[in-house]
C-alpha cells in the first residue's frame, strides 16, 4: 500500500526558512510526479510546487524564487525548501503523488496524499 508521510513543519518568523520532507513508502512507479499542496481553513487546497521523475518542476507564482522542490536520488522522498517565508505561507502542507508524467498543480490528478504538516509564519 502506497503511503506518504510529511514532516518538518513548525513555527518560524517572517523571513525565516523551513524544509519540509515527505517520505514515500510502497511507491514503486517508474513514471510519476509528486507535489506539495497547502490549505488554510475555509480555502481550497492549492498547489505549491510539483516535480516529476525526469526532474521537471513547476511552481505557483506566489512561491517562485522562494521555494525549491526536490527529490532524493532514490526518488522515494520529496523535499520542499522554503525560504523568505511570509505570513501568507501559513497553512497545512500536504505532499501527493500521481502515476504518470503530468506536471501539474491541479489537485484532481493526485491520488495518494499524506496527512499534512502545519507551517506557521509569524510577524
Amino acid at each position: 500500500q502506497s503511503q506518504l508521510a510529511e514532516s518538518g513543519g513548525g513555527s518560524v518568523q517572517v523571513g525565516g526558512s523551513l524544509t519540509l520532507s515527505c517520505a514515500a513508502s510502497g511507491v514503486y512507479y517508474s513514471n510519476f510526479c509528486m507535489a506539495w499542496f497547502r490549505q488554510t481553513p475555509g480555502k481550497e487546497r492549492e498547489g505549491v510546487a510539483a516535480i516529476c521523475d525526469d526532474g521537471a518542476t513547476t511552481y505557483a507564482d506566489s512561491v517562485k524564487g522562494r521555494f525549491t522542490i526536490s527529490q532524493d536520488n532514490a526518488k522515494k522522498n520529496l523535499n520542499l525548501q522554503m525560504d523568505s517565508l511570509k505570513p501568507e505561507d501559513t497553512a497545512m502542507y500536504y505532499c501527493a503523488t500521481l502515476v504518470g508524467h503530468w506536471l501539474t498543480l491541479e489537485r484532481r490528478p493526485y491520488r495518494i496524499w499524506g496527512q499534512g504538516t502545519q507551517v506557521n509564519v509569524s510577524s
